[in-house]
């Protein structure tokens, strides 16, 4: 009896779990000797722009055969906060779409006003509206910058589609756990892989999930901070490259898909001074850092960037007379197209290199990407840093 107690409690802890604040796990895709270009903040994470806060809810429960409504669960949801939870002053902020098989509400008014409202929020397809409409409840329950009568709002909330592993018909997201990734949001170090809204994710064909990254430009470029949050579940596994080398063809993967059926979501974030069109600019390089690894945007894929600028506090809130604002000359931004470049591509070698194997229902099985075979790869090529 004594000798199966522990076997019975992990069943159980495996059967249920639905957890918020989490913390980076390691190591990550530098601990392994990933080299990468430029100088991460001392996070390496999107928290490294002051005030972005992030939070998570995880749903893990059940095993075995597919029953919809019933499970086996393994979803979530995230929370990017660009000023903090307890922030009502909105954001410079543009979006680009590479590829749009896929979500991201409130998108129209980021365009028309040139401002994020509120969080930006990433869970699985058929969640969106549960969690727009959770976004909303946080809202009006921690306050408004108007009064009820004149407040409205259009959340930015995106998906990706875990249904490979995920009962994503079952509707498990409720609105109690979008609002605790909200209420879970803080800044510091944030985990990564199986976690929030990247909980099912699948990357390249290895389990992939949530990633994070950042840069820190030169003082000559502004010493500004650009921080990147992806949740990856896009690609085929002959096409990965990590750090230069056809990582693909080295390493022998489970094929899960015929074609290019994932998605994207990446949240860019920066303390420097610019304007929705200029932060529109940002968000377009983010394909270029997708490419390094050999992402095509396939026609099954949804590929969708927001990125945002927390300088510029007040300029959104109601004033009586014009507001002075900054902007940082077109000319002066190569710094940070590089710096989005670079981020991109290492928050998801992050995802990849964090993520655990999971089993979903029915036996489907995603593996993770074994890092012994990542750093023989990267040694094969001579591409292996020195790790301290």
């Amino acid at each position: 009896m004594t000798t199966k107690l522990p076997l019975l409690l992990a069943a159980f802890f495996f059967a249920s779990v639905a957890t918020t604040a989490q913390t980076q796990t390691s190591p990550r895709a530098r601990d392994l000797g990933v080299p990468f270009e430029g100088t991460p903040g001392p996070l390496n994470s999107i928290t490294d722009v002051q005030g972005v806060e992030v939070g998570y809810r995880t749903l893990i429960s059940g095993q075995g055969k597919l029953e919809v409504g019933q499970g086996p669960v393994r979803t979530g949801v995230t929370a990017i906060f660009p000023r903090g939870k307890a922030s009502v002053d909105p954001v410079f902020a543009g979006w680009f779409t590479e590829n749009g098989n896929g979500e991201m509400t409130g998108t129209t008014w980021v365009d028309e006003s040139g401002f994020l409202y509120g969080p930006a929020m990433i869970t699985n397809t058929h969640s969106v509206g549960v969690v727009r409409d959770a976004v909303i409840a946080w809202q009006l329950k921690h306050g408004t910058s108007l009064p009820l009568e004149d407040w409205w709002s259009l959340p930015v909330v995106a998906e990706t589609w875990d249904g490979y592993l995920n009962d994503i018909n079952g509707f498990h997201v409720k609105p109690e756990d979008a609002q605790a990734a909200m209420a879970d949001a803080h800044g510091g170090a944030i985990a990564e892989g199986n976690v929030g809204g990247g909980t099912g994710m699948i990357c390249f064909e290895w389990k992939g999930g949530t990633g994070t990254a950042s840069r820190k430009l030169q003082p000559k470029d502004g010493g500004y901070t650009v921080g990147v949050l992806v949740q990856c579940n896009f690609g085929v596994h002959r096409l990965l490259r990590i750090a230069g080398t056809p990582m693909g063809y080295d390493i022998p993967g489970k094929s899960v898909w015929d074609s290019d059926t994932g998605s994207i979501i990446v949240v860019v974030a920066t303390d420097a001074p610019l304007l929705p069109s200029q932060m529109k600019r940002i968000a377009k390089r983010v394909t270029l850092g997708l490419g390094r690894l050999g992402s095509i945007s396939g026609d099954g894929s949804g590929d969708i960037f927001i990125a945002f600028s927390t300088a510029n506090p007040g300029a959104g809130m109601e004033q009586e007379k014009p507001v002075p604002i900054q902007m940082l000359p077109n000319d002066r931004m190569d710094a940070l197209f590089e710096a989005t470049v670079q981020a991109t591509e290492e928050a998801v070698v992050n995802a990849l290199v964090a993520a655990k194997t999971m089993t979903g229902f029915d036996g489907h099985t995603v593996e993770a990407l074994p890092h012994d075979k990542l750093r023989e790869v990267l040694k094969k090529y001579n591409r292996l840093a020195d790790v301290k």
